[in-house]
């Protein structure tokens, strides 16, 4: 039998892939290597050993998955279980976890390199375009590549005459909102942005669940954990006052800075947009790439400044995250991880007492009503599978109170309305849905701009591509997701953090709508500075059922501005601040020689009055989150507790953006990340005690 260390050799040599263990991640690396060694992989049927035969990246992925499933049905068990009245015919695992996105994903790795057998189950499927998904540059043609989306149309408004007043409305769908599905979720299709939050985030669910494990100060340390930090150097002899992690499973690197000096259109914008924040008398120290590190620990209290944000990418300038941790792990321990795609789930099995002893899920390819290829005709064939400690829920702020309410567990007259047995009441599940605003300003300029002006993002002759494919040393602007500058700043003084990030890019951005990802490919003429309003005070969305058919998407409704219960309007002025903001910038030395007029929103909308009309119509978002929010047991909108446990069930957590009782952060996915690292810790912890 190969040694560990052996095994992840062999699988570097044989796949170019990346395969690691975090040092500290909730179990000893010894434990690891004496217990969970990895035997050698299946041989195909052909007289040469696997180990020397030639694959592609892609048939490596596949192969990687049906090789977990076939494990996972040798240790199954016994060939029929029952339950009360559910059968298990040949499958049971110790966790079954719904969903492989920011949530899932880590969590079901982590589970599995800690020698417990886990079934992920995916809706999507597994077969993403390589380039479209690995080449950072290419996030927004990855969010409409029909192989791995789903296209969710939501309403900003009840009012249908206000959702009508915004450019990107639908008729009779409402407002696209790209997610993803495939193995890793979202996470194969966001812009990479990894920025920690704030430190408040974290202290108010301490406080309102009273576990002082929340605190801001221990959540970091799952921050440490994770991050893979490539663009800062290694501590020495354990002094990190940065608190960056850098043994963890996700890379993080900046922006190549000297992409600034080929393009003096873009150079002219971020030296003015230094001089907005108050540093321009700081340029050389800037455009040597020394910007503060928006990661760094002292910025969590609340620090503005300008920041080069890290991404989550390799080196190599290639997508890192979710997909590939959970592939790698699947790789060398093919007996505990098995991923099961095209697999949706339609309901938690819960017995008498509530105690989820399953899944029942629909198998087949695009069956979910939000995939751009779903064919009517398609049903699925229905599984059950038994899981013999938990269920854990992942499928993110939509689907996830989906998910309960079709099992049972929600408001318990909307239930009804669909005919759908209440097993648990719980009000809180769909409610309270949060989400950012952003709108985008955007100049055109007098020329086109030189870094993007020969990119045709893939299509026919693309100088960009081969720039990025063949020169390693420099692989140009598609190592990139676009941002060359981020500022962070307060709307409003006594806030008690920055509620502002602001950040440009090439290319003309207005928001999501069919076909939105050509839009910014085509048009090089144009730079678009964003403006994302954070700590929101919205709460008042609503995710509900528009059926009992778990391939019927759910009614999706945000309730933004004054239709929700943001009184003070402080989240419309905090946007309309954002804008004047930009709009300063581009105004400035040396931007405004380059700059021949604002074409969104322009020059109609000036006045605040004007300007918050504009915020009102044509703001969006895409952070989703908080539709199972978290608090004790004796707040009924409350649907999870500290440990992430659904109230008045045994078994059954929920693991994803939608537990937070109020959005955090800028960017969401970090958060994410953080609180499936802390579920690991809880549940392994459940383990122990219950032995």
């Amino acid at each position: 039998m190969l040694s560990h260390h052996d095994e992840l050799l062999r699988l570097r040599i044989l796949f170019s892939i990346d395969i690691f263990i975090p040092k500290d991640c909730c179990y000893s690396q010894a434990t690891i290597n004496k217990k969970y060694v990895v035997g050698p992989m299946k041989q195909k049927k052909s007289q040469e050993p696997f180990s020397k035969q030639k694959i592609s990246r892609r048939e490596f992925t596949k192969k990687s998955i049906q090789t977990g499933v076939a494990a996972g049905a040798l240790t199954s068990g016994v060939a029929t279980a029952f339950n009360g009245s559910f059968e298990f015919v040949n499958e049971e695992y110790e966790f079954i976890i719904v969903g492989s996105g920011a949530g899932g994903g880590p969590l079901a790795a982590n589970l599995a390199r800690a020698g417990h057998r886990v079934l992920v189950l995916e809706a999507g499927d597994n077969d993403p375009n390589d380039d479209t998904y690995s080449i950072p540059a290419f996030h927004a043609k990855a969010s409409e590549d029909p192989k791995l989306s789903w296209d969710f149309f939501v309403k900003h408004y009840s009012d249908v005459n206000r959702q009508q007043a915004d450019s990107k409305y639908i008729p009779n769908k409402g407002i696209f909102y790209p997610r993803a599905s495939t193995v890793g979720g979202c996470t194969t299709h966001h812009a990479m942005i990894t920025v920690y939050p704030h430190n408040s985030d974290f202290n108010r669910i301490a406080e309102i669940t009273g576990d002082d494990s929340w605190d801001a100060s221990k959540m970091r340390r799952y921050f440490e954990r994770l991050e893979r930090c490539q663009y800062l150097p290694r501590p020495w002899f354990g002094i990190n006052p940065s608190r960056h992690g850098f043994d963890g499973w996700l890379k993080t690197n900046k922006p190549d800075i000297r992409l600034l000096f080929e393009d003096p259109i873009v150079k002219s914008i971020v030296t003015s947009g230094l001089a907005e924040a108050g540093l321009d008398e700081i340029l050389e120290e800037v455009f040597s790439g020394n910007l503060l590190d928006i990661n760094h620990w002292r910025v969590a209290s609340g620090e503005e400044g300008a920041f080069l944000p890290a991404m989550a990418t390799s080196r190599s300038g290639k997508r890192h995250g979710v997909r590939e941790y959970l592939l790698s792990t699947q790789a060398m321990y093919p007996d505990k991880l098995t991923i099961r795609t095209g697999a949706l789930v339609s309901r938690v099995l819960l017995d008498d007492d509530n105690t989820a002893v399953g899944v029942e899920y629909l198998e087949g390819s695009k069956l979910y009503r939000a995939d751009p290829l779903h064919s009517a005709e398609t049903t699925g064939t229905k599984r059950q599978v038994r899981a013999s400690r938990e269920v854990i829920l992942a499928g993110g702020a939509f689907n996830s109170p989906q998910l309960l309410k079709l099992s049972g567990i929600g408001p318990a007259q909307e239930l009804r309305n669909h005919n759908i047995d209440v097993k648990v009441e719980l009000g809180g599940v769909g409610e309270n849905l949060q989400d950012r605003y952003e709108v985008g300003i955007v100049s055109e300029m007098s020329q086109k701009l030189p870094l993007v002006e020969s990119c045709t993002f893939g299509e026919g002759d693309d100088p960009c591509l081969d720039r990025y494919k063949n020169r390693w040393w420099n692989r140009g602007p598609y190592a990139s997701n676009g941002s060359a500058l981020s500022l962070v700043q307060r709307s409003k003084p006594e806030m008690e953090d920055p509620d502002l990030f602001i950040f440009g890019l090439p290319g003309r951005f207005t928001g999501y709508y069919p076909g939105y990802s050509n839009d910014i490919a085509n048009v090089k003429d144009q730079y678009t500075w964003l403006v994302l309003k954070g700590h929101t005070n919205n709460s008042a969305g609503q995710v509900t059922l528009n059926s009992a058919d778990p391939q019927d998407v759910p009614d999706i409704n945000f309730k933004y501005f004054d239709e929700g219960n943001d009184a003070s309007g402080d989240d419309l002025q905090g946007v309309i601040k954002g804008v004047e903001v930009c709009r300063n910038i581009m105004k400035r030395f040396p931007a405004k020689y380059y700059v021949n007029e604002e074409v969104w929103p322009g020059n109609a909308y000036q006045t605040n009055e004007e300007v918050g009309d504009f915020v009102k119509n044509e703001a969006w978002g895409h952070h989703a989150s908080c539709s199972n929010k978290m608090g004790v047991a004796g707040d009924p909108t409350s649907v999870v507790d500290r440990n992430f446990k659904v109230h008045g069930t045994k078994n059954l957590r929920v693991v994803d953006a939608s537990v937070f009782p109020y959005i955090p952060g800028f960017f969401i996915v970090t958060s994410v990340y953080m609180i499936s690292e802390k579920a690991t810790d809880v549940i392994l912890a459940d383990v122990r005690h219950n032995a």
